[in-house]
């Protein structure tokens, strides 16, 4: 049986101010829906990808900021920082570790590995991302 993950949930604490960074990111707005004054929900989606982000209103009970590194898969991290930025993301500059649990070491994995070099922005709640080349 096929078990696909379609959504993962961000609290957030302002919810046109959350819509609005990750639509200047490009990422293209599925859904906003509202059910009274208590209750909202936004889902948008990375270009290329199949899983989504909701967040909203009445939606999770998880302190804003809470949801740290969800990775974002990227073939060119350079041309990804760089894409980002133009967007207003505050992205890090590349890192990669010295091996598994190993210290941060600023710059691309020395051997060019894939799945070796990262960089992180945060949406305005710390809500992280790591790209993952």
């Amino acid at each position: 049986m096929d078990m696909k993950l379609e959504v993962v949930v961000l609290p957030v604490s302002d919810v046109d101010r959350a819509k609005q960074f990750y639509e200047n990111l490009g990422w293209r707005v599925d859904a906003d829906f509202t059910a009274g004054d208590n209750w909202r929900v936004v889902q948008m989606t990375p270009a290329g990808s199949p899983c989504s982000i909701h967040f909203g209103k009445g939606v999770t009970k998880a302190v804003p900021g809470s949801v740290q590194n969800l990775y974002l898969v990227v073939s060119d991290i350079e041309a990804a920082r760089k894409e980002l930025i133009s967007r207003g993301a505050d992205v890090s500059e590349a890192f990669h570790f010295t091996g598994f649990g190993g210290a941060r070491v600023p710059g691309a994995a020395p051997n060019g590995d894939s799945y070796a070099t990262f960089a992180t922005f945060s949406d305005p709640d710390g809500n992280s991302f790591l790209l993952q080349q």
